[in-house]
């Protein structure tokens, strides 16, 4: 039942295995992170129906989505080494389990702690599989890990926009707790199922890493320890965190900002589409989050990682700058956030593949979950945007703060981490 991840030194190479066999892993894990995508995504439709049943301030209900966040990622190194040594099927299942008892939990909660420990529970098994199908995509494609990691992660930015609407429909006719309790428990037992048909590859099943003059590649593995004692792995992180928190803080207060700004309601056509301008809002957003992933995770395979961190970054922080501008016309609003998620969504392919270029494959899980706790760092400065646009009625210093750390994250991937990690591999020896 479980498939032990061992390297080449340890086992005679297997037969490699064909393009159509790695593609279709690649298939399982975005079908699987297709399934966690609302546990993330689909929360801030539920925010206003929990408030205006429990009469709860907002900051107080979104510390569910950052706690939601942080056992995501935070747990994600321990459910990598799990995957590195035994495969990622048990991981996985054992996840997909647990993301059904969260948000059932939910559905019955009368209390914050309630939705706190439901949004923990459903974290921790939405994080166990992110990390093993983002990892295990790092480990069958190391010629293509940009575009590999960028197609996996896609399947968590874009798999909740064909239940957008869906979801609103239901919180409006059966209510949001008993679309928690359908929702939760459909999509955990599906993540059970596919669990079973995932596999690690074993040494020689897989192709050698192809040279390019523009990807940076160690063939050193570095063990997990090693890694946190890096320096340019915690520049990773810094940048990891303060592109991030923009993007979940957009996420989590999506329909809050759109009420706020008095957009929510409004009508928006176009493409001789019409939905409501938050609906309208979220359903693009979901899709250019998840396009990105693997455009993005394809364009640094040919030009860099640093370099597509520079172009990405820069247009966040453009796109969030006139977000806050132009964003209190529903139009521009559908748009512009459309824009942000799409400039957003390739860290989550960029800085793993980044990882992994960086520290080698053999622990590639557990290594690239290390980076990932940097989106649980972020999502604490979530409640602080939600205080801070509470105690001024405004949400402009939340947008100018997130406009420039982005800008900052652009210039440091170009003039820091690219010149950097071309001395760090260089020094490294298998």
């Amino acid at each position: 039942m479980t498939d032990m991840v061992q390297s080449a030194a340890a086992a005679p190479s297997a037969a490699r295995v064909s393009d159509a066999y790695r593609w279709a892993q690649l298939a399982i894990g975005v079908a699987a992170m297709v399934m966690i995508a609302n546990y993330q995504y689909g929360w801030t439709f539920f925010v206003p129906d929990i408030q205006k049943t429990f009469g709860w301030d907002r900051a107080s209900i979104q510390w569910a989505f950052t706690l939601f966040v942080l056992f995501e990622t935070w747990l994600v190194p321990v459910e990598g080494w799990f995957v590195d040594k035994y495969g990622p099927r048990i991981v996985v299942l054992v996840g997909g389990v647990l993301c059904a008892i969260g948000w059932a939990i939910n559905a019955q909660a009368t209390s914050l702690n309630g939705y706190y420990l439901g949004m923990i529970i459903a974290g921790i098994g939405a994080g166990g599989v992110y990390g093993t199908c983002v990892g295990n995509a790092l480990k069958w494609f190391p010629d293509k890990r940009g575009l590999a990691a960028g197609i996996t992660a896609a399947g968590f930015g874009a798999g909740s926009a064909l239940t957008v609407a869906p979801i609103q429909a239901m919180i409006k006719d059966s209510g949001f707790q008993t679309t928690f309790l359908y929702f939760g428990l459909g999509q955990g037992i599906i993540i059970c199922l596919l669990a079973f048909f995932l596999l690690a590859p074993k040494a020689g099943q897989v192709p050698h890493v192809v040279a390019n003059a523009n990807i940076i590649q160690t063939r050193r593995n570095y063990q997990p320890t090693e890694v946190l004692r890096q320096p340019i792995f915690w520049l990773m992180y810094f940048m990891f965190v303060i592109v991030g928190a923009g993007g979940l803080m957009v996420t989590a207060n999506l329909k809050p900002i759109a009420v706020d700004w008095k957009v929510d309601s409004v009508p928006v056509t176009l493409m001789a589409v019409t939905m409501t301008a938050v609906t309208f809002a979220a359903t693009i957003d979901r899709v250019l989050n998840g396009l990105t992933r693997p455009f993005f995770g394809w364009i640094s395979d040919m030009i860099g990682r640093e370099n597509t961190m520079f172009i990405a970054f820069g247009m966040e922080g453009f796109g969030i700058w006139m977000l806050y501008l132009w964003g209190h016309d529903p139009v521009w609003f559908v748009l512009l956030s459309g824009f942000v998620f799409f400039a957003w969504g390739e860290i989550y392919s960029l800085f793993p593949s980044t990882c992994t270029d960086t520290f080698g494959t053999k622990f590639a899980t557990t290594n690239a979950g290390l980076l990932y706790t940097a989106k649980g760092t972020a999502a604490l400065l979530v409640p602080i945007a939600n205080y801070m646009q509470q105690s001024s009625g405004t949400w402009d210093s939340v947008f100018i703060i997130a406009a420039g750390a982005n800008i900052l994250a652009s210039l440091l991937a170009i003039a820091v981490l690219k010149p950097w990690r071309k001395v760090v591999v260089a020094k490294s020896t298998i």
